[in-house]
Order: C-alpha cells, then sequence, then structure tokens
C-alpha cells in the first residue's frame, strides 16, 4: 500500500538559521534543509508517485505469474527426478534416485513400473507408494519405509529388506523368493498369492499377516519369526520352510 504524504514547504534559509543554538551546527544543519527541500520537490512530483504505482503494480504482477506457473514447475520437477531414476537403471549406487522417488511420491505421483533393481536405497522413504509392477530385484533396501506401499506384482527377487517397514503393505503375487526380510516388519501385510521361496524371516515380525494364500514358502527361514498367526508356521514348515537359526548356518 503507497502512503503518498505531501511535504510542507520548508522554511527559508534565513529563518532556519534563526533556531541553530550553536554556530558548529551550521554545515549539517544547512545539508538536512538541503534535502528538506529536495523531499518537498519530490513530493510534489507526480511523475515519483507514478513510479511507486508502477513499482507495486509489477510486483502484482510478478506473483500472478508466479502462481500462474506454479503448474509447469511442478511438471519440470517431475521430468527431472523421472530423468534420475530413468538414467541410473541398472545401475548400483544410488545415483539420486532415493530423493527422486521420494519427491514423486510426497506429491503423490505413482511409480507403477518404476525400475530401480540393484540400486543401493538404504533407508528410503515411500510410504503409501503406488509400486504396482515395479523392480525392486536386488536393491539394497535395509531399514527402509515401505508401510502401506502397493508392490501387486512386484519384483523383489533377491532385494535386502533387513529391517525395513512393509506393514499393512499390499504384497499380492509379489516375488520375494531370496528376499532377506530378517528383522524386517510385516504387520498386517497382504501376502496372498506372493512367493516366499528361500527368503530369510528370521525375526520378522509377522502380526497379522494374510498368508492363506501363500503362492509357496519353499525354503524359506522362519527362524525366530514373532507373532506369527494360527496355522502359518504349521502350513509354511509343511510346505518346505525351515527353521534354522543363525548359530547352525
Amino acid at each position: 500500500m503507497i502512503l503518498h504524504r505531501l511535504r510542507t514547504r520548508p522554511a527559508a534559509w534565513k529563518t532556519r538559521k534563526l533556531t541553530i543554538a550553536s554556530r558548529w551546527l551550521t554545515p549539517f544543519i544547512a545539508v538536512e534543509w538541503g534535502f528538506e527541500w529536495v523531499a518537498f520537490a519530490l513530493s510534489n512530483w507526480t511523475f515519483i508517485e507514478v513510479l511507486e504505482y508502477l513499482e507495486t503494480f509489477s510486483v502484482l504482477i510478478a506473483v500472478i505469474f508466479y502462481f500462474a506457473e506454479s503448474g509447469d514447475r511442478v511438471k519440470q520437477r517431475h521430468y527431472q527426478a523421472w530423468q534420475v531414476i530413468d538414467t541410473a537403471q541398472g545401475k548400483g549406487g544410488s545415483g539420486g534416485r532415493i530423493e527422486a522417488l521420494q519427491e514423486l511420491n510426497a506429491d503423490r505421483v505413482p511409480l507403477v513400473g518404476v525400475d530401480v533393481s540393484s540400486a543401493f536405497l538404504q533407508g528410503l522413504d515411500l510410504k503409501k507408494a503406488n509400486l504396482l509392477r515395479s523392480d525392486f530385484s536386488s536393491a539394497d533396501l535395509r531399514n527402509s519405509n515401505l508401510a502401506g506401499v502397493d508392490f501387486t506384482l512386484a519384483n523383489l527377487n533377491t532385494a535386502n529388506l533387513r529391517g525395513a517397514s512393509l506393514d499393512h503393505a499390499k504384497c499380492v503375487q509379489t516375488d520375494l523368493r531370496d528376499a532377506d526380510l530378517a528383522g524386517s516388519s510385516l504387520v498386517g501385510a497382504d501376502l496372498s498369492g506372493a512367493s516366499l521361496d528361500d527368503a530369510d524371516l528370521r525375526g520378522a515380525d509377522l502380526n497379522g499377516i494374510e498368508w492363506q494364500h501363500l503362492k509357496s514358502a519353499k525354503g524359506a527361514n522362519i527362524a525366530g519369526a514373532k507373532n506369527a498367526p494360527a496355522g502359518f508356521v504349521e502350513w509354511a514348515l509343511r510346505n518346505g520352510a525351515i527353521e534354522q537359526p543363525a548359530s547352525e548356518e
């Protein structure tokens, strides 16, 4: 908001001099008196007022353009994130993929079919991500937060998921063969149609898992698995699972 104030005409120098208490102050008062005249002249100059309005108007236009282009900026950010993921496909290491995946998921972008096989993604936070048909085979996902993700038809073959949270994850027809799930949390996870052959489930929290329609668990190590639902251990052992503590390896 512009507060344009008209200034009163400064007194004449002869009158102003009479108000000076000490002679040594005269040069300073003279300079101030000169600026008072400059300010008075400019306050009555309409051009200055117009410039003030134009300055405010330019700020308003900049704000309008900023919000108008926000959608394009988001699209550009998403495009760059996908570029990072696609460029590093099939390579080891992170290559900026942790940040790219988390940014896309934070914006609720579906990560359907994403391929990050063999990537180093330790500590990844993709809570509630849509990872349908994704490929995380041989990826290092230790201590990652994958709670509530949709891993339907995903490939997690030989993935390292030690200490990861897959609470309430949807692992329908997911390939978890030879996956390292030791110490992970699978509370409430849906494992319908999933393959757990040779998976390491030692010390994993299996509280409330949907296991009745598991495809297979041959060779899966369930030693020390916690909170397994009624009937699971018996079914698993009957279908080829083993209980082999670390000390016996």
